[in-house]
Formats: structure tokens, sequence, C-alpha cells
């Protein structure tokens, strides 16, 4: 027979939902490096592809396109010819740069070095 345990609602409780939120969109692979790059200045698309190694161009072009719908990126086409596609942060992309600092700080303080 199982035991019975008390409930507890302090153990019931719910995950910030503003934590959920941050990690939705930073919690993806990439999401931290492109906007990492993009604190410094706006980039061009091949630019941002070749500062973050690894990441294909189909990859960059999906993650951007998340950050965009978040609200953390614009992209702009600028005039050609030829035609080149630039992105930046907006303001609320820009707000993230103590955190994401901060965040890299804790890692090299907290996490063991792997390669990338």
């Amino acid at each position: 027979m199982a035991l019975e345990q008390a409930h507890d609602p302090e153990q019931c409780k719910g995950v910030d939902a503003g934590i959920t939120r941050v990690f939705q969109v930073l919690g993806k692979r990439w999401n931290g490096p492109i906007l990492s790059v993009l604190l410094d200045q706006p980039t061009h698309f091949a630019n941002l592809r070749r500062a973050i190694p690894g990441i294909s161009e189909r990859m960059l072009s999906d993650r951007l396109a998340e950050l965009a719908a978040a609200g953390l990126v614009v992209r702009e086409v600028d005039e050609g010819p030829p035609l080149r596609v630039s992105y930046r942060l907006t303001a609320a992309g820009a707000a993230l740069e103590p955190s994401l600092k901060e965040l890299g700080e804790w890692a090299k303080a907290h996490l063991p070095d792997r390669p990338c």
C-alpha cells in the first residue's frame, strides 16, 4: 500500500513565468551567441555567421527570425548594390547587455572549460 503524503502547497509552486519566458528565447542554442555579437554593433548576416563558428546559414536565419519575433532584433536591408542585410538589437535586446555579461562572468567562474 502506498504511503500517503501530506500536501505541501509550496512544493507545487510553479516556476516564475518571467524565467520561463526568458529561457524559451535565450535557452535555444545559438541565441545567446547571436545576441552577444549584436551587442557591439549592427552586423551584416555574413559577418554574423563568421563570428559564430559552427552555425549554419539556415540555423542563423531561423534564430534571427525568432529573435525578431520576440522583439529583440531588427532586420534591416541596406540599399545596394550589392543588397546586404544587417541586424541590430532593439531597445529590449540592448537591455539584455548587463544580464548577458553577468551570465558570461558567472560561466567563467563556475563552469568548467569545454571546447565549443
